[in-house]
């Protein structure tokens, strides 16, 4: 039977995930606090992902939390890959320091594609069914005030062929999570309006 309390719960349960999905924003890495991600949660953002939508359920994600000093090598990882790599106008030496210490605050979770071996799924059906994962997440952070964002750079991926993968795995980036300065501004975002993205074909 259908009642005011039902419809009212309903109604706050749809607006809270509208507003969740449209306060989502990229949030660097450099922006956070020195301030842990307790376990629980960590575990519970996780699993989020793991609620993807998946075609014949293959489930092609696994995630590496880099834990120790992940986040000292990464920055080292990242100041040698860009010192070799761009030339000394497009990485000066004065972004060395912050490039050394930009993953510093941050959690590091490796994003991997695993393709089954027992059922032939187009590859890009599993990448569609990682970023839905890589999505829930996201708004798994947001709803809980910590910044996050996919860095899907060759610098992320490179850093982690030592992880020792799979023959058939492969890194699709390192997903940072951390909790905002709260006295920094929010980034702001806008979107084209919607009638500009829907047509509609009747026949």
């Amino acid at each position: 039977m259908k009642t005011l309390t039902n419809d009212i719960s309903i109604k706050t349960e749809h607006e809270t995930l509208s507003s969740i999905i449209r306060s989502r924003r990229t949030i660097y890495a450099n922006a956070y606090i020195n301030k842990q991600i307790p376990k629980e949660l960590l575990i519970e953002i996780i699993t989020n992902a793991t609620w993807a939508p998946t075609h014949k359920r293959t489930e092609p994600w696994r995630f590496i939390v880099l834990e120790g000093k992940h986040q000292e090598k990464l920055g080292e990882f990242m100041l040698g890959y860009y010192k070799e790599y761009l030339s000394e106008e497009n990485f000066p030496v004065s972004q060395y320091e912050h490039t050394l210490n930009y993953p510093k605050n941050a959690t590091l979770v490796a994003v991997i594609l695993q393709r089954s071996k027992r059922i032939k799924i187009p590859e890009w059906e599993e990448i569609a069914a990682i970023s839905c994962a890589v999505q829930n997440m996201w708004l798994s952070c947001t709803a809980n005030e910590i910044g996050g964002y996919w860095d899907t750079s060759e610098a992320a991926i490179s850093y982690t062929k030592h992880l020792d993968l799979l023959e058939n795995e492969r890194c699709l980036g390192l997903f940072y999570m951390g909790y905002p300065d709260p006295l920094s501004e929010k980034p702001k975002s806008k979107r084209k309006p919607i009638h500009t993205k829907i047509s509609i074909h009747s026949i």
